[in-house]
């Protein structure tokens, strides 16, 4: 492991946090003393992606990050709520057991995600992944949030006032 400041090779473990598919370490270099956070993540197994067109490619977890970061661009988004849609995907990916996945089934993961956490990024990232063919289609998936909004809005309502 090479200090990110000095690039000494030697350094020591201060403190160790597990989490469901990551450790965390604080490191101090032995060398110039400086503190940094190291990730590990468990390797998992080779998982396939079929994209729309039939072509199959290896399940990259940067271009998930990235898409969701552009849907999420200039928006009150923290990073570590990004982080976490990622992690919860990856790790629903792998707990399926399966050595390919439709890209379809990504999307939908992220899509019921960002619906919960951003409505403005949910119809950035609804726009690409679905290829809107007119302004009306995009009008109607609109259409569609506001009425699922006014639904959950009523039903958490029903349940305030059944306590």
């Amino acid at each position: 492991m090479l200090c990110p400041y000095c690039a000494h090779t030697e350094n020591r473990v201060i403190d160790t946090r597990e989490s469901a598919d990551v450790i965390r370490r604080r490191r101090q270099c032995l060398k110039c003393g400086k503190r940094y956070t190291t990730y590990e993540r468990i390797a998992q197994t080779g998982l396939m992606v079929i994209k729309q067109d039939g072509r199959r490619e290896s399940f990259d977890r940067q271009k998930l990050m990235s898409g969701i970061v552009k849907a999420c661009a200039k928006r009150p988004v923290p990073m570590p709520a990004i982080e976490g849609i990622v992690d919860e995907i990856e790790l629903e990916l792998h707990q399926m057991a399966k050595s390919e996945v439709d890209s379809q089934r990504i999307g939908q993961m992220v899509m019921q995600r960002l619906r919960v956490l951003d409505d403005v990024a949910y119809v950035r990232f609804a726009s690409v992944y679905r290829r809107f063919a007119d302004l009306d289609s995009l009008a109607q998936e609109i259409q569609r949030l506001k009425e699922r909004k006014q639904r959950e809005a009523e039903e958490r309502l029903q349940v305030k006032m059944a306590i």
